[in-house]
């Protein structure tokens, strides 16, 4: 019997798409439409009224060409510090969605960019994240950043699942 050549088509769907599409998909994600609101409620003079969901999150995109072009070492400026906390706070936000607990984000971060974040429900630790190269903090796409929020989400409320009175407590 002949052998066939073996099958180059794309692994799923999902690997054909258009990136550009896949990120307006990912806008939709409850994890993404978090983040947005978070970051909608920081801005208290109407400074990003005008711009679109995609304009706040652009900041989270940290393509691969850029991420070469920064330097292995670096101190994380105010706003990279900034995102970091609206992204681990936006985790917090989804999971009391999911679960009707409050998960209340701590972050230690050393000044040249390595430190850890935790998140805490009652007596509970439900995520704890060493954070190392901060400066370089960002996804390559929206829809890498959705699908990584809402992994880490389900880890939480999994987590939460497992152990409720500790988290009740």
């Amino acid at each position: 019997m002949p052998e066939t050549a073996p099958d180059t088509a794309p692994a799923t769907a999902a690997d054909a798409r258009d990136p550009a599409i896949a990120d307006l998909e990912a806008l939709a994600t409850p994890f993404l439409q978090s983040l947005v609101r978070l970051i909608r409620a920081q801005d208290s003079y109407g400074a990003w009224e005008t711009k679109t969901d995609a304009q706040l999150l652009a900041d989270y995109v940290v393509t691969k060409e850029r991420r070469r072009a920064m330097p292995i070492i670096g101190d994380p400026d105010p706003d990279i510090l900034w995102r970091v906390e609206q992204y681990y706070g936006a985790i917090g936000l989804a999971i009391e969605q999911h679960t009707g607990l409050v998960a209340s984000p701590m972050m230690k971060m050393h000044h040249e960019g390595f430190g850890r974040m935790i998140l805490t429900t009652g007596r509970l630790v439900v995520l704890t994240k060493h954070l190392r190269d901060v400066h370089r903090f960002g996804f390559d796409s929206l829809a890498a950043l959705a699908a990584e929020g809402t992994k880490q989400v389900a880890a939480c409320v999994a987590t939460i699942e497992k152990y409720p009175e500790v988290a009740r407590a």
